[in-house]
């Protein structure tokens, strides 16, 4: 980790998040200190017992907590199996949140915690405490956690469509969404920069391979060896929906700032990576993160991503603690 030890970063993380937190009085450091003391512990010790067993699962669920938050806030209602709205499908029928994984992990996470303190820690919390230290488990920066988050009771394949991002998504785009959520062009790059983790199905970039724009040609901007390889030895069809690739080859179990300097080379695999350079702001803050340290990029990203844990979330009487994260109460 660059030389930082996990408490070290403890410490450095709290400076920047104490500042965050004074904004915003709605989620609180420790909210489950009386309510359920061992609840940052339960979840913690089950990451760390079981995370390696499956570690790419970390890149699903940092994955699964950006998608649940960019619709209806962060309240879990990701994790929902059906919707409450008649006759449509659930945010997890979603093409963009088919390929999620480790659901059944969440669920028996929230079990123990049920277990122990029932009806007290919500599935949101849940979801965001997983990702925090299934990331730190498998080697990624360590953000606090401020919890108090109530889980919805809606779920809505459309308002997922509409409002995740797509590995096609040109800049503006891109910037849209991002800012719909109170998000700038600096937490695009930053929370962008979790693509050096995961793999990713050739149906989400083959366009670029086959038939970018309906030219019947490659993406002119796909460095031309890079995009000849994948055509040769991992999406040999424009219709494969199979083969996984690499989002940052040859690095991809290890959470750095290669992803960054592949985008420099033209070998951001979405289009979505690609159109980081295509703008200067996001583009100088690339070369920036590039010009630091892994200990600067882990302060940063760790910012950004906490910034994003705040968005729309339901407190107090809003929403509810669901006993089971599939289903609403009844």
């Amino acid at each position: 980790m660059g030389g930082i030890s996990y408490f070290g970063l403890i410490i450095l993380m709290f400076g920047f998040s104490a500042l965050m937190g004074s904004t915003d009085a709605q989620l609180q450091w420790g909210f489950y200190d009386k309510s359920c003391p061992k609840a940052e512990k339960i979840v913690r010790d089950f990451v760390n017992s079981h995370i390696h067993n499956a570690p790419s699962l970390a890149a699903s669920f940092i994955r699964m907590h950006f998608h649940d938050c960019f619709v209806r806030g962060c309240d879990a209602s990701l994790l929902l199996n059906t919707s409450s709205t008649s006759g449509e499908q659930p945010e997890k029928a979603a093409t963009p949140n088919l390929s999620l994984r480790g659901f059944d992990f969440i669920d028996r996470v929230k079990s123990l915690l049920e277990a122990e303190c029932p009806g007290i820690v919500s599935c949101a919390d849940v979801l965001a405490l997983v990702t925090r230290d299934s990331i730190v488990a498998t080697g990624g920066p360590f953000w606090r956690v401020p919890t108090g988050r109530r889980d919805g009771v809606i779920s809505r394949q459309s308002e997922a469509a509409a409002n995740i991002p797509s590995p096609l998504a040109n800049f503006t785009s891109l910037q849209t969404l991002f800012a719909n959520q109170g998000l700038d062009l600096k937490d695009l790059v930053l929370l962008s920069g979790a693509h050096t983790i995961g793999i990713a199905h050739c149906t989400a970039f083959t366009n670029r391979l086959y038939n970018f724009n309906g030219t019947g040609k490659p993406d002119p901007s796909l460095d031309e060896e890079y995009a000849a390889n994948l055509r040769a030895n991992k999406c040999k069809s424009p219709n494969d929906n199979t083969t996984k690739v690499e989002m940052d080859p040859g690095s991809r179990k290890t959470f750095d700032l290669s992803y960054y300097s592949l985008l420099l080379k033209r070998r951001g695999l979405f289009n979505s990576d690609a159109a980081l350079t295509t703008n200067s702001v996001t583009l100088s803050k690339i070369n920036q993160l590039l010009k630091g340290s892994l200990e600067d990029f882990f302060a940063e990203f760790a910012s950004s991503i906490e910034k994003m844990g705040r968005i729309n979330v339901k407190t107090g009487s809003d929403g509810e603690i669901r006993k089971r994260c599939a289903v609403v109460n009844s």
